[in-house]
């Protein structure tokens, strides 16, 4: 893939895909790490006299223009982390959009509204994918990727807009496959992977590839559930997935063969049901209530993951340990992420709800060797699965 210094970008209209799916309420950010990680990109395209055209989707709209989804929050937060005006076009590939970018002069930024308000974006079919693409092309002269979270999507902006413009790849991209090829190409040892969050479905291809891959694999969160069940326990009101339990006894066998280390909670928070002021307790995890649910791993397992981390040289995590939004079941979450960052190894967080917890807690960035941007491009390149968007950066 050609780097941004491969690219004569003076005067010229770059047309940067960025990803700042950033979450909101109501119009206020409540968490701009995705802003500010595509930072560098624009700042040096801008620095080399660039006109920089940004575009970017926020949340599911669907094809359809829905203001709650709209990107002027964003324009204007980049405008602030920028230090510099951004414009902002009320449409992606109309008339404004055309406007706003004629008016550009060198070194300066705009910004296009929602991608995923047109429906070429998302589509299905290729023709018309190609259509809204070529639209899309015609307002830039050279194309940058760098919204890493949108690589495994095959949509016009991430994967046909590439075919039709010179292109390169911008430095968040570059550095997230720099780190990913690190969990994947001959890792430091003892090689830990922390994998956490709702369901065992969403992770069951990098569950199934990892587990040829590292010394340890520690399970919390709500899939933790359907272990325990898979084992035979039971798990109260707890999170399960009834359909995935004979796949999970497929991975303990499989862990088993392999001399993996797959480490399960030993205790669990319990609650009464799932609300941040819910009466709970502290159950062993082979004895949860059958009228209680697990909203955390308890005190021992935070003791247990954080010894099982202490002497490892590489880390992965994704996933929270439990819902972390509620202060009272945050614990073994904010216990992960304080025992990565005492580790001296290699450590990345798998972005999504754990860079938002990394954030929630207060913690330095700088203490993980690597925060990414895309939860979802992450689990499917460790999976071992072709990315799109990066397929399409290559040639």
């Amino acid at each position: 893939m050609r780097g941004l210094d491969e690219l004569d970008v003076k005067g010229r209209r770059v047309l940067v895909r960025a990803d700042l799916n950033v979450p909101l309420d109501g119009d206020v950010i409540t968490d701009d790490g995705r802003i500010r990680a595509s930072l560098p990109t624009i700042r040096e395209l801008a620095g080399k006299g660039a006109k920089v055209i940004v575009c970017a989707h926020l949340g599911r709209p669907k094809g359809q223009v829905k203001p709650e989804f709209s990107l002027a929050p964003v324009a204007k937060r980049l405008s602030e982390l920028l230090g510099e005006p951004v414009a902002f076009a009320a449409d992606v590939v109309g008339d404004s959009a055309r406007a706003t970018v004629a008016a550009l002069e060198e070194g300066q930024v705009a910004l296009l509204e929602n991608l995923r308000y047109e429906p070429g974006e998302e589509s299905k079919d290729d023709a018309a994918r190609a259509e809204f693409a070529a639209r899309l092309a015609m307002l830039a002269d050279l194309y940058v990727g760098d919204g890493f979270g949108a690589v495994h999507r095959k949509h016009a902006s991430v994967y046909d807009v590439p075919k039709q413009l010179p292109h390169a790849v911008g430095g968040l991209i570059a550095a997230e496959v720099d780190v990913l090829k690190k969990l994947t190409v001959d890792p430091a040892r003892p090689y830990a992977v922390v994998l956490g969050g709702a369901k065992v479905s969403d992770k069951l291809g990098v569950i199934a590839n990892l587990l040829t891959k590292v010394d340890r694999l520690l399970i919390g969160g709500g899939m933790a559930y359907t272990f325990l069940k898979a084992q035979g326990y039971e798990v109260g009101r707890s999170l399960l997935q009834e359909d995935q339990l004979d796949t999970v006894r497929g991975f303990l066998n499989q862990a088993a063969s392999l001399g993996v280390e797959l480490v399960l909670p030993v205790d669990i928070v319990a609650a009464t049901h799932f609300a941040e002021d819910a009466e709970h307790e502290v159950v062993d995890a082979t004895a949860i209530p059958a009228d209680r649910e697990g909203l955390d791993i308890g005190p021992r397992t935070r003791e247990l993951f954080a010894q099982k981390l202490a002497d490892a040289q590489t880390v992965f995590w994704n996933g929270p340990m439990g819902v972390f939004e509620f202060d009272a079941f945050a614990n073994g979450t904010r216990a992960v992420a304080e025992a990565l960052v005492r580790s001296e190894a290699f450590t990345v967080v798998g972005g999504g709800d754990s860079a938002a917890a990394v954030r929630k807690f207060g913690l330095p960035e700088d203490g993980f060797s690597h925060i990414s941007t895309g939860g979802g491009a992450s689990l499917e390149y460790l999976e071992g699965k072709e990315l799109p968007g990066l397929i399409a950066l290559e040639d």
